[in-house]
């Protein structure tokens, strides 16, 4: 069976799928970092024993995922050596040290903070504490600065040269890490991350809420969940426009594949809503169409031509069904997520906001929302890049080992057998975690509950014993 599937391919989708695996625990432990320090600021600040509870009760949760982050992103590593061995040579004096400088940077600050962050707080006191949670969340945000900017560079590269053994090599450094498309990456992934985290978040407090209205515990997440909710999607859908537009500049070849313009539209270009790409006949079948809104969104004028990909060699074509869809889904997500923020701006002005069923199950049911939306912005990315992985200069046929389709195709099951066992069983795990409720008030720890059994450390209880929830 192996053998009538094409190495490439195989290969390819080998990367897909341990990326698909390893890119939702940054996407979650990014935005986690972040939260547990804010927790802990409001604890500092406030006093409230609330804070510090929830602080807890989410710091287990991203110590799981965290973990599963870094065995997967370290299995990845190890396939730029086996299926893209050409790849590395010709790529290597520029990612190289980008990734390098990720592991000096962001890894070794996280892993510096981390022990202390999970275990210290009765030994470093509060202080101390508060600052280890602030670099681990740093240290997430200088992770994804460094690949991001490797990524980014594949997109968009600039600031490179080739040397006599055909190598890319960094003529410019500035220029190689602040690559075109670099900022509006950042920002955009950044942010996704930050939702992510949000809707979980949010889901979670629901889920309780729906079972006991009154915890302060699930009242406090929920409120914060939909406070980001409602206040960042539409800067992430402003960021999104943004990238879109810095994408037509540098890639308008994906950009024709996410809108379906096989032809080109010199009196303006309508905006599909729904349809049927069909790469071989080069059209959309069953188009829902809004005439001339494509130009109106990407050049700002209705009337504005646009190019199609009739003027790209269809050799240099991505695979349009995929991204046309990929793109819908994130996009749809988006508008979903902007949509709860509003309804839930709406339940505080009515003063509904802990009280409003419908609004708890549609937030549980948005909890997997950042993620699914995470993974179609990636497909969008990276299927759009298609056929190279250095935009425009290394096509990814080039780029793979000279290994048979049978290697491949064997270390690819290997995978997915691993992965479904190993990371379904932290899954579980996860949700496990989040299915048991957040302590609250009077089921904290107390004279005759010992602060172990509590879900708290000695230091910790006696720290917020005194202080009353207000």
């Amino acid at each position: 069976m192996l053998e009538g599937l094409d190495a490439v391919v195989l290969a390819r989708a080998q990367f897909a799928f341990t990326v698909s695996f390893h890119i939702i625990f940054p996407a979650f432990s990014i935005g986690l970092a972040s939260y547990l320090a804010v927790l802990e600021a409001l604890w500092l600040w406030t006093g409230r024993e609330v804070f510090i509870n929830l602080f807890h009760y989410w710091l287990k949760i991203f110590a799981v995922a965290f973990g599963m982050g870094v065995v997967s992103g370290v299995v990845m590593s190890y396939q730029f050596g086996t299926n893209w061995a050409t790849f590395s040579d010709k790529t290597g004096p520029v990612i190289g040290p980008l990734m390098a400088y990720e592991v000096l940077t962001a890894f070794f600050l996280e892993a510096g903070f981390l022990g202390v962050m999970l275990f210290g707080l009765k030994r470093v006191g509060r202080t101390l504490h508060f600052v280890a949670t602030l670099m681990v969340a740093i240290g997430t945000l200088i992770s994804a600065f460094w690949i991001l900017s490797a990524n980014s560079w594949m997109q968009t590269p600039t600031g490179h040269a080739v040397n006599a053994d055909g190598q890319f090599i960094a003529a410019d450094w500035w220029q190689v890490i602040f690559n075109p498309s670099f900022p509006y990456r950042l920002v955009h992934m950044v942010l996704a991350a930050y939702l992510t985290t949000a809707f979980v978040v949010g889901a979670v407090g629901a889920f309780h809420l729906l079972r006991d209205s009154v915890r302060d515990g699930p009242r406090v997440m929920f409120s914060m969940a939909m406070w980001m909710a409602a206040l960042v999607a539409p800067i992430q859908i402003f960021a999104g426009d943004q990238h879109g537009l810095n994408t037509l500049a540098h890639q308008p070849a994906k950009v024709m594949a996410m809108e379906g313009h096989f032809q080109s539209h010199p009196h303006g270009a309508p905006l599909i809503l729904f349809g049927w790409p069909s790469q071989q006949r080069a059209t959309v079948d069953y188009a829902l169409e809004i005439p001339k809104a494509s130009s109106l969104i990407l050049k700002h004028a209705p009337d504005a031509a646009l190019a199609g990909l009739d003027t790209v060699p269809r050799e240099n074509w991505p695979f349009v069904p995929v991204v046309f869809w990929s793109f819908r889904i994130m996009v749809g997500i988006g508008f979903l997520m902007l949509g709860l923020g509003l309804l839930s701006l709406i339940a505080r002005w009515r003063g509904t906001l802990f009280q409003w069923r419908a609004l708890h199950w549609l937030a549980l049911l948005m909890g997997p929302a950042g993620f699914i939306a995470v993974l179609a912005g990636w497909v969008t990315t990276e299927v759009g890049r298609q056929p190279f992985v250095v935009y425009g200069l290394l096509r990814t046929i080039d780029a793979v080992s000279p290994l048979a389709a049978p290697a491949v195709g064997s270390s690819l099951i290997a995978f997915v057998v691993v992965y479904f066992t190993v990371f379904a069983a932290g899954a579980v795990y996860i949700l496990r975690l989040m299915a048991a409720p957040p302590h609250h008030g009077e089921e904290g720890p107390s004279a005759d509950m010992p602060a172990r059994a509590a879900g708290l450390t000695p230091a910790v209880a006696a720290a917020t014993s005194h202080r009353e929830p207000r």
